[in-house]
């Protein structure tokens, strides 16, 4: 079965075609990130009106990469929620038309979901060997991106159930919030990864909320200790890469602490992780490790399908259909 996806959540225009939700035959990516950055945020305007100049070449591209036509496509899987709402329009405007003018089914999918869902997603010349590892469900999925920090308990991809959230800033906006403090740019997770790796030994310490006896997480209260250690030190100065190092540092932790942690309650042996800061290599090195010593397997998306994507929407459709 192959099925066309179609991804505008943000400010990424993408395109996929997955056979059999697991195989991925195309995944096309335009992003407009370079309009955005002078701004140091995400403009939905321009993203929407970018995504619709791009979204039918994306599709096109998609189909002659899979060395697919459109009367070979079975179903359209579109994103459904949630998303900035001009852009979401995009998407599943064009989806729907391109379902009907087809005659074949529409699926609406969850962008969080997805983004639990790509780690199980490999290319043509991985499926042989994937079918070696297979991935036992029930599992827990966390989902840290730039809106959303979440936990699921996955009984099957039909069903997934949130028991944990951010009460505030997601760890992606933290992070981005962060970089600004420090005048770093936009994004700011790739930089500030970069600069935390870099040092070796740091007097610098920073924490997060614990949100003891919840599942929950807070990353509000860190940003703003990060914003209140800089403006004390301004007139001495201080190492960024240290201040970085401090406080990827304190969200690793946490996120590595509490997402065993949800593992255990529930009892599950599997673990999935998805969204823009599953790129994070320390959190990839320390929740692997840690997963390990409790006997929980751990599983991360390739580097490129952590961020938003068409493929991951694709592949968790043929469930859902």
């Amino acid at each position: 079965m192959n099925i066309l996806g179609i991804e505008t959540s943000c400010d990424e225009t993408s395109a996929s075609v997955v056979r059999d939700g697991r195989v991925i035959l195309s995944n096309i990516v335009a992003t407009s990130l370079q309009e955005h950055q002078k701004y140091g945020g995400i403009i939905p305007e321009i993203a929407s009106r970018r995504q619709m100049e791009f979204i039918d070449l994306v599709t096109r591209q998609a189909l002659n990469t899979a060395g697919l036509t459109l009367k070979d496509l079975d179903a359209v899987a579109v994103t459904e929620s949630p998303g900035l709402i001009g852009s979401l329009v995009v998407g599943r405007s064009f989806a729907h038309s391109l379902s009907f003018a087809l005659g074949i089914p529409l699926i609406k999918v969850n962008h969080i979901e997805a983004h639990v869902y790509a780690g199980y997603l490999v290319d043509r010349a991985q499926e042989q060997l994937d079918r070696l590892r297979e991935f036992p469900l029930p599992a827990v999925g966390l989902v840290v991106s730039g809106g959303h920090s979440s936990l699921f308990y996955i009984k099957d991809f039909k069903s997934f159930r949130i028991f944990g959230q951010t009460r505030d800033d997601a760890a992606g906006e933290a992070y981005d919030k962060v970089a600004r403090i420090l005048g770093l740019g936009y994004p700011g997770g790739p930089i500030i990864d970069k600069l935390a790796r870099s040092v070796t030994e740091n007097d610098i310490k920073f924490s997060c909320a614990p949100m003891e006896g919840t599942n929950d997480f807070s990353f509000s209260g860190l940003k703003t200790a990060v914003l209140y250690y800089t403006q004390r030190n301004a007139a001495k100065g201080f190492a960024v890469e240290k201040v970085a190092n401090a406080f990827q540092e304190s969200v690793v932790n946490v996120l590595v602490r509490k997402t065993i942690e949800a593992c255990i309650k529930k009892g599950v042996a599997s673990l999935l992780v998805g969204g823009g800061v599953a790129a994070n290599a320390s959190l990839r090195t320390r929740l692997v490790e840690a997963a390990a010593v409790k006997g929980i397997k751990a599983r991360f998306p390739a580097i490129p399908l952590c961020m938003d994507n068409a493929a991951m929407v694709a592949g968790l459709a043929q469930h859902l259909l």
